[in-house]
């Protein structure tokens, strides 16, 4: 990991996972550090992932969890016919519009779980073919989840960047930061 989660920072278990899902957000966020929407867009590995795909990705999904967890509708539908949609950028839409998207999902699962009652409150899993079915899960469940998908797609990010431009995590964080790597 190439930054630290300081334990003073959070204080509490709430504080403490949305300090960590930040700082997962945070490595996702810095691979587009500098980049125009073009080179967001490209797929340089071999993956077909981009990085302006997985800042959509990462927005939406955590957007759909929070929204399923509060008994809502997800914002955008995802399906077996669109699902793909949500990796990368629609015609009109930019890195910075999906960044500040993001932000505003983020500031909303935050205000969220610090309001909830206990994080042992539960929520019915989606009916999909991928979850038991009537399974609920807590509110802690649900976070982790959120850290360990954006987690996922954070590597994901790092492996991107560096094959564009071989810009590495570490001279990421020293470039938002001021600083210099190395």
């Amino acid at each position: 990991m190439v930054t630290h989660v300081r334990a003073e920072a959070y204080g509490d278990e709430r504080g403490a996972l949305l300090s960590f899902l930040a700082e997962q957000r945070g490595g996702i966020r810095r691979s587009v550090l500098g980049l125009t929407d073009e080179q967001a867009r490209s797929t340089p590995s071999a993956s077909e992932l981009s990085l302006a795909g997985l800042v959509k990705h990462v927005a939406e999904t955590e957007q759909g969890w929070v929204a399923r967890a509060k008994g809502e509708a997800p914002a955008v539908k995802r399906d077996e016919s669109n699902w793909h949609e949500c990796f990368a950028l629609a015609e009109g839409e930019t890195v910075a519009q999906q960044l500040a998207y993001w932000e505003e999902v983020a500031a909303e699962t935050e205000a969220f779980i610090r309001a909830v009652p206990s994080l042992d409150d539960t929520f019915p899993l989606p009916n999909d073919p991928w979850f038991p079915p009537d399974e609920a899960v807590s509110l802690r469940w649900l976070v982790l989840h959120l850290i360990r998908e954006t987690a996922r797609h954070a590597g994901h990010a790092d492996i991107i960047r560096e094959s564009l431009d071989g810009a590495t995590a570490f001279e990421l964080v020293a470039k938002e930061q001021g600083t210099s790597w190395g």
